[in-house]
């Protein structure tokens, strides 16, 4: 017998969360759930996915086609699209074992960040950022000097040093193994996970012409959303600007692609297939060179980082000047670029009227980024839909309770509701926009009084008015 899951929904007016029990596929209301209104029929029986999806598909589908929409993803969209091409998973997030005299005391501050963050145990960032901070108080103490009377202290810097570089290593590796495993997977496995991811993308980024562009925001380090825009021929619009070694500009032009439409002149339109897209804590194949940050050309999957970084022009880089948060900068300004630029860009993407941010996989562990979610939130015409896999401990209920605005907050959580396949094939709107379908749809009502179908109605509704 398949085991019982817990899943949690919250969509609409609903105004308290439906807690439902999954088994193989069947859905009934958990004890103590008091059914809503769009789905009371059901209350003493079984409940399926295309029941659910009446209620959900529509509502997303109205969403997605607000004034601003962005997503923003975490570990749990790369999690699930390995599970799919390997059929197992690699969580390169665990902790080291620090080997140095410091190491209790770097072991008790990566627990003080992870437990003011909520996260239970600490990951491997907290881990590099207490290192980094530790050898920049050691570097004003004068501890990385020759001088008299620091032999042993040089030492002991020196000893840290390594380890961070080993450290970071270690985990570049591990984010190399991951993309690594889903490149090398059989044919047919790594075909249904791309599908699946280019169909995932391709739902939010399909946004009719008079909607801005959809803002694709991670926190993951991997290539596997620029790998799934690829294949979908999805233009990521980010602020690399170049060709072989592209350069991060801070200069925030608004740059889009516009066409000509054949016999229009003077009126362009927006290009289809376009997106913004921010990686909020950097990325694999981010290197300082210097005074700028470059993008290099790593394959997708490659397990070799360090021979990438001999190339001329990346003034002997290694491994300790990857841009994966937080970078082993030697100064606090460098620290923090160009992540200020990147959470200006995401704050400046969700704090205006009329905007939607959907979660996938991230699980609210990071202050920084929860401090905007909530100051977004502060806007009434604003909406937050958070899906993810699992609840990660209770952190994500508990953080939207703290967020307030109940009705600004939609819920879908659970492996019954949110595994990335079912996701895709019941909830998410399809991955087009189909006027023809639409038109349809008005003449049939018009002619007939046929009702219209969840996706054309929606859509149709929106074509000549807001949210």
């Amino acid at each position: 017998m398949a085991e019982v899951k817990t899943n949690i929904l919250k969509i609409r007016g609903d105004n308290a969360i439906l807690m439902l029990k999954s088994d193989a596929g069947k859905f009934t209301f958990s004890e103590g759930t008091e059914p809503n209104a769009w789905l009371s029929k059901h209350e003493n029986e079984e409940i399926t996915l295309s029941d659910i999806r009446g209620g959900v598909e529509p509502w997303l589908t109205s969403l997605f086609q607000s004034e601003h929409l962005s997503l923003l993803t975490g570990t749990g969209l790369s999690n699930a699209i390995q599970f799919l091409a390997t059929k197992t998973g690699n969580n390169a997030m665990t902790m080291p074992s620090p080997k140095t005299k410091y190491a209790d005391k770097i072991s008790a501050a990566t627990c003080e960040i992870a437990k003011k963050n909520s996260r239970g145990d600490a990951n491997i960032e907290d881990y590099i950022r207490v290192i980094n901070e530790l050898l920049r108080g050691l570097e004003i103490l004068g501890y990385n000097s020759t001088g008299e009377g620091h032999k042993d202290d040089k030492e002991d810097y020196d000893q840290l040093d390594n380890l961070l570089k080993t450290t970071i290593k270690n985990y570049a590796d591990s984010i190399s193994e991951i993309e690594y495993s889903i490149a090398t997977s059989t044919d047919e496995q790594r075909e249904e996970a791309f599908a699946t991811l280019v169909n995932f993308l391709m739902s939010f980024a399909s946004r009719i012409g008079t909607r801005e562009r959809l803002n694709i925001f991670t926190t993951n380090y991997d290539r596997l959303i620029e790998a799934g825009a690829e294949l979908a021929g999805l233009h990521l619009l980010d602020r690399f600007i170049g060709t072989l070694a592209p350069i991060f500009r801070s200069s925030r032009l608004d740059v889009d692609m516009h066409y000509n439409p054949p016999g229009i002149r003077g009126e362009p339109r927006y290009l289809e297939g376009v997106a913004r897209f921010t990686k909020l804590h950097g990325s694999l194949d981010w290197i300082n060179t210097g005074d700028d940050i470059r993008r290099i050309g790593l394959p997708f999957g490659s397990k070799d980082i360090e021979s990438f970084l001999k190339a001329p022009g990346l003034q002997q880089a290694d491994v300790r000047k990857l841009m994966i948060y937080p970078n082993s900068a030697k100064d606090r300004e460098t620290a923090e670029y160009p992540y200020v630029e990147l959470f200006r860009d995401f704050a400046s993407a969700l704090c205006r009227p009329n905007s939607t941010l959907v979660t996938y996989g991230y699980g609210f562990g990071d202050d920084h980024i929860n401090r905007i979610i909530r100051d977004m939130l502060t806007i009434p015409s604003t909406h937050l839909v958070a899906i993810s896999y699992n609840d990660a401990g209770g952190r994500i209920t508990k953080k939207v309770k703290e967020f307030g605005h109940p009705t600004q907050i939609s819920l879908i959580i659970g492996e019954g509701l949110a595994d990335i396949k079912i996701l895709v094939d019941y909830f998410l709107p399809k991955p087009s926009i189909d006027r023809a379908s639409i038109r349809m749809s008005e003449l049939l009502k018009q002619r007939y009084s046929a009702p219209k179908s969840n996706a054309a109605g929606d859509f149709a509704s929106l074509e000549g008015g807001e949210i």
